[in-house]
């Protein structure tokens, strides 16, 4: 896998994937930003719950549940100095579909934490990662 970041001017970058699509990311007014992106630290985090949610639908449908929602709230916290890594990060599912079977929802975010995931591996190596669901 091969990505591109280009700087753009001030602290805004153009970050083009792999895949063929752009993201545009900014650093805070406090840095010489201009607020016109996401932050690099957001991406983290966002890609974070791209792929656990992935992991979890995918996984859910495997096991036949019929599942027509599903979103994963994150929320964080960093370390105070630098390098200001996340250090807690927790991951609450909000799932809807038709009869929903807890045990299997359960075991389908388990699945994505411990064995799937590669950024939610790769993040809890440094952070402590919990979960929870509401279906």
């Amino acid at each position: 896998m091969k990505t591109i970041v280009k700087w753009v001017e001030n602290m805004q970058m153009l970050g083009e994937s792999a895949s063929g699509h752009s993201v545009i990311m900014d650093g805070p007014e406090d840095l010489g930003g201009e607020n016109l992106g996401i932050r690099p630290m957001e991406m983290l985090l966002l890609g974070l719950g791209g792929c656990t949610t992935i992991d979890v639908v995918s996984t859910l449908k495997k096991m036949r549940e019929k599942v027509s929602d599903c979103r994963a709230e994150i929320s964080a916290e960093r370390a105070e100095n630098h390098p200001k890594i996340f250090n807690k990060i927790h991951i609450h599912f909000v799932l809807e579909g038709s009869n929903l079977d807890a045990k299997k929802v359960a075991k389908a975010i388990s699945l994505s934490a411990d064995k799937y995931c590669s950024a939610s591996i790769m993040l809890g190596k440094s952070a402590k990662i919990t979960h929870d669901f509401s279906v």
